[in-house]
């Protein structure tokens, strides 16, 4: 049987969320504005059934497939929400599962470092796919488990207050989470990410 380590929906893209993503993926290219769900199970290998029964339950379109050695991830979005909530309980039906039976995301650190040395963004922006990170901003970083998390915490952040979102890590057994601006701007925008990760359900996993 499959187990459902991550099913994130995000009922509407904004749009520096929105737009990062549309620098990372090599599928069909979201907007501000749609819907997203993203599912991640294992074993990795039915991710490939997955999307299929996904794409052929509602209009909904793909941007991402990401198969590891042990995980499996897609991403589908849509304009309308019910055609995204479609396809994702056509996957749980699929794979026998209901969507409380996802793994509990949890923060695992949040740190805000104030002021930061202009060589150390130097640094970040070496692996940034987002905006660039300034000598001077302050740098917010969240760690969550699942991985698929992060995204969530970066839409909601961005929902909350007006920051930059230098780069998000959303593959792999732990997500990551980077956003840069002024120090009540990552405050308020750690406040909305920690919310959005804790008000969410599941079963507890390793």
């Amino acid at each position: 049987m499959a187990e459902l380590r991550a099913y994130v929906y995000i009922d509407r893209m904004q749009a520096q969320y929105a737009a990062y993503v549309g620098t990372v993926i090599r599928g069909d290219t979201p907007v501000e504005g749609m819907a997203e769900l993203y599912i991640e199970i294992a074993p990795g290998i039915e991710i490939f059934r997955t999307i299929d029964v996904a794409l052929k339950a509602a209009e909904v379109r793909p941007a991402s497939l990401v198969i590891e050695r042990e995980f499996g991830m897609m991403e589908i979005h849509g304009w309308e929400q019910s055609a995204v909530l479609t396809a994702g309980q056509a996957v749980l039906q699929y794979l026998g599962l209901q969507e409380s039976d996802r793994l509990k995301p949890n923060v695992v650190s949040a740190q805000i470092i104030s002021n930061i040395d202009p060589y150390q963004a130097q640094l970040i922006n070496r692996f940034k796919n987002g905006s660039m990170m300034l000598g001077g901003q302050a740098l917010y970083i969240l760690e969550v488990f699942p991985a698929a998390y992060a995204v969530l915490a970066a839409n909601e952040a961005e929902k909350a207050v007006g920051i930059n979102i230098v780069d998000i890590r959303n593959v792999g057994r732990f997500g990551r989470l980077f956003i840069s601006g002024t120090e009540a701007e990552v405050l308020a925008a750690k406040e909305a990410s920690i919310i959005a990760i804790e008000s969410l359900t599941g079963a507890e996993g390793k």
